[in-house]
Parts: structure tokens; C-alpha cells; sequence
């Protein structure tokens, strides 16, 4: 296992191409968003997925968020109507998780074989530099079930060694994102975070 700190607001650019290689060759990640760190690996790699669920110690009947650069990013993977991109432009990017229909290049691991696929695009640079060439997984960097870790030692005491990279930009907030189903009609709040949301002026 490789640490690394980081600077969230100036990331090194060898950092994160780095990070970016080890991702491209089916390791995992450890980094910081805008909640709390995220567990990475390339989506486009079963194998890769399948060592997240290992890691984690997760179950593989729940499914595990992704994470993608920019709005635009989001059609490759998920369908997206023009009510959900004009709500999708108001809070993205941002701490929210949504919820969309897969389409059908998603690997089936990441959404426990269901038909729907939870999307991040966190308001960080970090995350949004990472994931350029391509999307990683977004689900925290805990055991399955246990406690958020706020801080990279509280990472390592639940995950030891078994993670390729560690991407150390101090302590995280430690408050998971909100998740917008935006499958449903009328949209709803499948979980809520500290942060305020009035989703009736979002639906507008």
C-alpha cells in the first residue's frame, strides 16, 4: 500500500496521473470528495469491481454508486430525460448521489443486477481529474456496515493494507451525500445528509 498526500484544491498533476495508472491497471484508490473518502476502481474492469466487494467485505446484492467527470459524462451510462438534466444542473456538482436507469454498458456488479445506477459527480477537483479517462466506483472507503471513516488512519484501521493507493488530503467531513432517485415521479430523497434540500424547488 502507497500513501500519498495531497493537496484537494491544487492536486499534483504526476499525483494524479499516478493514481490514474494504478487505477488503468485494475487497483483501487482511496480518495477524497466532498463528503467523505471514496473507495476507487476502474468500472470498466469486472475484476476490478469484484475487488471492491472484497475489500469492503460487501455483499453483492448491494449495489455500488459510480462516479463521473462532468454532466455530460452521465448519458454514457445512465438515460437521463430533459427533467432530470435541468435538475441534475442545479445540483451537480455537488455532495448528491442520483439515482438513474442503467443503460446497458454498465456492468450488471455494480447495480446488483437491477435495472438503476447510483451517479456521483462530487464538487471536488480531485475526483473530477480522476475520473477523465474514466468512471470509478463512488462507495465509501469502510467495511461494509461499519463506521464512515472521517480521516485516512480510521481508513486504514478498517481496511489495513488491502487497498493499491492512498490519496491523503486530511480529515473528510465525514457526511455521506444526499441521494435523489430521479427514477421516480415525482423525484424523491432516498437519503437525506445534513445539508438542506428543498426538492419541490428543484423539480420547479
Amino acid at each position: 500500500m502507497e500513501i500519498i498526500k495531497i493537496n484537494p484544491q491544487d492536486p499534483d498533476k504526476e499525483t494524479i496521473k499516478h493514481a490514474i495508472n494504478v487505477l488503468e491497471d485494475g487497483g483501487t484508490v482511496v480518495y477524497p470528495t466532498d463528503t467523505v473518502y471514496g473507495l476507487g476502481a476502474n468500472i470498466l474492469s469486472e475484476k476490478a469491481i469484484k475487488n471492491v466487494y472484497s475489500i469492503k467485505k460487501r455483499t453483492y446484492d448491494k449495489p455500488v454508486s459510480v462516479c463521473v467527470s462532468r454532466i455530460e459524462d452521465i448519458t454514457e451510462y445512465a438515460c437521463l430525460d430533459k427533467k432530470g438534466e435541468e435538475i441534475v444542473n442545479k445540483i451537480l456538482p455537488g455532495p448528491f448521489t442520483i439515482i438513474l436507469n442503467k443503460k446497458g454498458s454498465v456492468c450488471s456488479l455494480l447495480t446488483a443486477g437491477g435495472d438503476k445506477i447510483g451517479i456521483r459527480i462530487p464538487d471536488s477537483i480531485v475526483c473530477r481529474e480522476l475520473t477523465k479517462k474514466f468512471p470509478i466506483t463512488s462507495t465509501s472507503a469502510n467495511l461494509s456496515g461499519k463506521k464512515v471513516p472521517h480521516s485516512i488512519e480510521e481508513v486504514i484501521e478498517q481496511l489495513d493494507d488491502l487497498v493499491d493507493l492512498i490519496l491523503d488530503a486530511g480529515k473528510s467531513s465525514g457526511t455521506p451525500s444526499t441521494v435523489i432517485d430521479l427514477t421516480s415521479d415525482p423525484p424523491k430523497i432516498l437519503r437525506k445528509s445534513s445539508l438542506s434540500l428543498n426538492l419541490n424547488e428543484l423539480i420547479g
